[in-house]
């Protein structure tokens, strides 16, 4: 392997260049290259329709819920209510964003975790001991007029198309999160108002074709530091961890009409550790193009989530320290977490 190859910055990736090979710094141990041949028919449905009704069927559906969030924090969403042209349209819009000269992408270039709008390839520019096979674009996204006119303007239709999309999906996962907190039984009290205008942080994920796929990764293992995240996305590759199950890794078919939810750490600190903040990862093929774009959802800045008061108590003690989105960023910049160490980790009581 040739010594140029140990490291590369945004701009210069072994991605976006669309080498032939592999190069050292992206290899992944195999232990976490292994996967299981099981696909998405564990994976709880959560019929949204069955949720906005009233009576025992929403009774039993908000019930199937949690015992997703019990489980591993990772379910689907079907009948949701998003029109399938605005979910086409954010696909195609992220795909001409990617689809651009590399002088208009790298314009928003940039390896600071606190930039609320940037472009970039692995988790830390330059820095990580492995790279990673993907390609983003992250931009704050609520309230959606304050960031819409720092998000790209090229191609065209971007900021139109993916601001539908990003409305949408926001009121999706506010209604997904009241039920969450209505399947904990406890009080919504001042939590549901936080939510309201909480942040909303989109990742636009770009996943190119990868010349040996079963030896790098486009993310590592990992959960997200929000409430909850909403994916959609335009092919496999997004797996996750079902940790009852000797720790298989569970491939999520891609299917028309559906998008995947992850519950985050914040979501796990709340519940005092009822419901599981989902570890999940991003694999690579060697024939198309994978894109996703992740809305993640959380509360303000630096608003503090901690456990509800109704799920702490003698039997219960409080098991993570209050957190807030600014504290996940400040880990971001410091931590390596190809390493294996998650945020969750680091609020453990």
């Amino acid at each position: 392997m040739s010594g140029v190859e140990g490291s590369f910055t945004t701009g210069n990736t072994a991605q976006e260049l669309g080498f032939d090979h592999v190069p050292e710094c992206y290899v992944v141990s195999p232990s976490k290259t292994s996967s299981s041949d099981l696909d998405g028919a564990r994976v709880t449905t959560v019929d949204m329709s069955r949720l906005r009704r009233n009576g025992e069927e929403r009774s039993v559906a908000i019930k199937e819920l949690g015992e997703a969030c019990r489980r591993g924090g990772f379910f689907q969403v079907v009948n949701h209510g998003i029109c399938q042209s605005i979910l086409d349209e954010a696909l195609a819009a992220a795909v001409g964003f990617f689809d651009l000269p590399a002088r208009e992408k790298l314009k928003f270039k940039s390896s600071d975790v606190y930039k609320p709008v940037r472009y970039s390839t692995s988790l830390k520019d330059g820095v990580d001991k492995v790279q990673f096979w993907r390609i983003f674009l992250k931009h704050y996204a609520h309230p959606l007029d304050a960031w819409i006119d720092s998000w790209p303007d090229n191609p065209p239709h971007y900021r139109e198309k993916m601001g539908k999309y990003c409305a949408e999906v926001r009121k999706l996962a506010l209604e997904l999160m009241g039920t969450m907190i209505e399947s904990l039984a406890i009080s919504p009290n001042h939590l549901s108002q936080k939510l309201e205008h909480g942040m909303q942080v989109v990742a636009v994920n770009c996943y190119p074709p990868c010349p040996e796929p079963n030896t790098a990764l486009g993310l590592p293992p990992h959960s997200d530091y929000s409430c909850l995240t909403i994916i959609l996305q335009n092919s496999t590759g997004l797996e996750f961890l079902d940790t009852e199950d000797g720790g298989n890794w569970i491939v999520i078919p891609e299917i028309r009409r559906t998008l995947q939810v992850h519950v985050g750490d914040h979501f796990e600190v709340l519940s005092n550790g009822i419901y599981k903040s989902a570890v999940h990862r991003a694999t690579l093929n060697s024939e198309s193009t994978r894109i996703s774009i992740a809305s993640l959802h959380s509360l303000g800045m630096d608003d503090k989530m901690e456990a509800a008061e109704e799920l702490v108590d003698e039997q219960n003690p409080q098991r993570y320290r209050e957190s807030s989105f600014r504290d996940f960023l400040d880990f971001l910049a410091s931590d390596d977490i190809v390493d294996g160490k998650r945020f969750i980790d680091t609020l453990r009581a």
